[in-house]
């Protein structure tokens, strides 16, 4: 029997912590480091890092959704940044450090939009958007399980 799965997509500073952060959780399937949101078809890294293709760096995760709910995700991603911070996160700054979580289905979109406004009533400002999620362009390989594959830890 083929398991059903998922994609969520998420932005939350570095894409090398967030992916780190959720690769080996129970559930996840995988995870791919890449770019969303902006205008420029198949961005490179370089062009990202000029802040003027607009991309987000962001984290595809499939997982099973019989192992770990959405919900269970979007906690997870809300522990991971500061999402009162716009448009960057801790020392990375600019537009491709901004916090976000493209939604690929209704459901995802409430969950999201409800979490949201939970994570709302704890801070002052959530900077976070919750977006459709537009095409992901995976990153170059070299940033995929960066802290894995050059022995850091997040």
């Amino acid at each position: 029997m083929k398991t059903l799965t998922e994609k969520a997509y998420f932005a939350a500073g570095c894409f090398w912590g967030v992916q780190a952060a959720f690769d080996g959780v129970k559930g996840v399937i995988s995870t791919r480091a890449g770019y969303m949101g902006g205008e420029t078809k198949n961005p490179t890294y370089e062009e990202v890092c000029t802040g003027r293709t607009n991309h987000a760096e962001a984290v595809e995760v499939v997982f099973d959704p019989k192992q770990i709910s959405f919900e269970k995700l979007l906690e997870l991603f809300w522990k991971i940044h500061d999402p009162t911070q716009m448009n960057r996160q801790g020392p990375d700054i600019g537009t491709q450090y901004r916090s976000a979580i493209f939604f690929t289905t209704a459901e995802q979109k409430k969950a999201a939009d409800k979490s949201k406004q939970l994570q709302g009533s704890k801070f002052r400002m959530i900077a976070t958007a919750v977006l459709p999620a537009p095409v992901f362009y995976e990153a170059e390989e070299y940033h995929q399980k960066y802290y894995l594959t050059h022995g850091k830890v997040c």
